[in-house]
């Protein structure tokens, strides 16, 4: 009976340590940047488009509500992890969950393989995706814009 008990509690760190393992693998694998496929600007009548330019991102709900982030270029990382851009102090957020990139002209939202999925306007991003001004963005308890 002792040798059985012995055998379960070993089956079940090692079950742990794999687990461990894998949320570590992920989160390596999310902090190596926007993928180089992202969408190229589109073009009308021969012409570039003009867009407003998003200047900042704005928390319009959760805990952090009212915080601006003035945009640069620099890709913002969303997570609960300390070096993130912008920290979420939110239960429902990932340690690196989100990332915003900015390519060609334009912002793209990234979801870096969360728990609880990153929505744009209601709708889950599974691959990067253009993120239109004042379009909300959702992370959990957490809703942002990009403003002009």
């Amino acid at each position: 009976m002792l040798q059985l008990t012995r055998a379960g509690f070993l089956a079940l760190l090692w079950l742990f340590v794999v687990a461990a393992l894998r949320v570590v693998r992920s989160d390596l694998s999310a902090a190596s940047g926007l993928r180089a496929n992202l969408p190229l600007p589109r073009l009308r009548a021969g012409r570039m488009e003009r867009k407003r330019a998003a200047r900042q991102l704005v928390v319009t709900a959760g805990a952090l509500a009212g915080t601006r982030i003035s945009l640069d270029g620099r890709p913002i990382l969303m997570g609960r992890a300390d070096d993130s851009t912008l920290v979420l102090d939110d239960d429902y957020a990932s340690t690196r969950h989100a990332r915003l990139g900015f390519s060609g002209g334009d912002w793209f939202l990234e979801d870096l393989g969360s728990t609880n999925g990153t929505y744009l306007d209601r709708a889950r991003v599974t691959a990067p995706t253009r993120v239109p001004l004042g379009t909300p963005i959702r992370i959990g308890k957490t809703v942002i814009e990009l403003r002009s």
